[in-house]
């Protein structure tokens, strides 16, 4: 897929993403980490939107095979595109308000928070793309399923209420993580094995498409949510 999205873009992407992360989690000063969290958020969100409230409309009055067309261009890019952003604006986010000092009592949260979304992620992931015979799949699950619940168990005892706007960080971001990492990204799959087939049909790859713009868009929508939580959490109100 790398080559198809420009393997300067793709590797360049990522590259960006996990140097701007570890710079900020590492040696960067206050100022530097919120910069990276929040530009991460503003790129990951307005691509969701301009998917969902832009080009799906857009694409919804062209043929199947101009539609796929388009999505052929499109899809090996924002399969490395959003989730860098996304794992940038995450993991950005919860450091930076641990940082902060806003996310008390934050292992027992963090735990349940990489159970929930670490399992429902592999279990779509193993159904989208038929993989649950795969032992690649099964190994990464029983893993990822494994280590999540250990750290569950060690953890829950000293569980405490954490910041009220924390939490509520935590389900929209749950909620985007399943729906990005269990839909969105098994999609886009879906769609580069339609497109290196032998037969391409323009029909599956315009469908795949359109859902997952439309998925987009939803996710959009969440991301604003989620803005309109942080700026409360940071300010106390509107």
């Amino acid at each position: 897929m790398a080559s198809r999205a420009n393997p300067a873009f793709a590797s360049g992407i990522v590259a960006i993403s996990v140097v701007a992360l570890a710079y900020a989690l590492t040696v960067g000063t206050l100022q530097q980490h919120t910069f990276v969290h929040v530009m991460a958020g503003l790129l990951w969100t307005g691509t969701d939107l301009f998917l969902g409230a832009i080009l799906g409309p857009v694409i919804g009055g062209l043929t199947k095979e101009q539609s796929a067309a388009v999505f052929e261009r499109l899809t090996p890019k924002t399969a490395f595109f959003l989730p860098s952003m996304a794992l940038v604006t995450i993991a950005g986010g919860i450091t930076l308000a641990q940082r902060l000092g806003v996310f008390p009592h934050a292992e027992p949260w963090l735990a349940l928070f990489t159970a929930v979304n670490l399992i429902p992620i592999l279990l779509l992931l193993g159904w989208r793309l038929n993989a649950w015979s795969d032992r690649r799949w099964q190994l990464a699950f029983v893993v990822a399923t494994v280590g999540s619940l250990a750290w569950v168990a060690t953890t829950i005892g000293q569980f405490q209420m954490t910041t009220p706007a924390i939490v509520v960080a935590l389900g929209i971001v749950t909620i985007l993580s399943v729906q990005g990492f269990g839909f969105l990204m098994p999609g886009e799959i879906r769609m580069y094995f339609e497109m290196i087939s032998d037969d391409p049909d323009p029909s599956v790859i315009s469908a795949i498409g359109q859902q997952n713009a439309k998925l987009g868009g939803v996710q959009g929508l969440f991301q604003l949510v989620l803005i309109a939580d942080m700026v409360y959490l940071r300010y106390g109100g509107f």
